[in-house]
């Protein structure tokens, strides 16, 4: 009896260890396969379709975006100035009618001055994978620059590479984070997720009809 427990903790060890091992393994692949798209602003940036800003909380309250949002928009918006005739994809979680980032996303950057009709919204963006899935399906992008943090952006090129886009991340850092360690010890699960993902290919939750990118940002107003 004692001998089976002992071997019994010994295969159980080796499992845990080959699990650990294959994803810190992934998670290193992620990383390293998309660390060489990451560009500067100090350096001509490459013509893309679009620029793409991953969504995170919007205060429903106070109608802000938290620091990490408000970061992200900046950064694009900064991108954008180098390239004004690029279009900009906001894509978010605006899956209930009390919660909408995509239009407060939105509504900072044309107050910043860039066109309503330059500006498309992602409704259904739940997730990284979803939106790139989304960007590729409905806006028709075939390349895009993506602005969002740096823990964050490695898994956002590899998920939009997946997809056939070609792609290229500017981090949108401009702060200590609160709360990063922990986004941080989570993005190690979620680039294994979508490793899984970019195999499988699932479709995402909704798509529906194409709005192409060098078309009116105004046909995905919703008020």
């Amino acid at each position: 009896m004692k001998t089976k427990v002992i071997r019994l903790l010994q295969l159980l060890v080796i499992v845990f260890l080959v699990g650990g091992l294959s994803v810190l393994s992934i998670n290193f692949y992620v990383h390293s396969f998309s660390a060489k798209y990451i560009v500067t602003m100090d350096k001509p940036l490459p013509q893309t379709d679009a620029i793409l800003v991953l969504g995170a909380y919007f205060n429903p309250n106070t109608g802000k975006p938290s620091d990490m949002l408000g970061d992200r928009l900046e950064t694009a918006y900064e991108v954008y100035t180098k390239n004004p005739d690029t279009k900009i994809i906001v894509s978010g979680d605006h899956g209930r009618k009390e919660y909408d980032e995509v239009n407060g996303m939105k509504d900072y950057l044309m107050a910043k001055g860039v066109p309503d009709e330059h500006i498309f919204m992602d409704h259904a963006g739940f997730s990284t994978y979803e939106s790139m899935y989304r960007a590729k399906e409905i806006f028709q992008v075939q390349s895009l620059i993506v602005v969002t943090q740096d823990y964050h952006l490695y898994r956002a090129i590899f998920d939009s590479r997946k997809m056939g886009i070609e792609s290229y991340g500017v981090i949108a850092d401009k702060r200590y984070y609160l709360g990063i360690n922990y986004y941080k010890l989570r993005e190690v699960a979620a680039r294994n997720k979508d490793f899984l993902y970019a195999l499988v290919k699932p479709e995402p939750t909704f798509l529906g009809e194409p709005i192409p990118v060098w078309s009116n940002g105004q046909l995905t107003n919703d008020r």
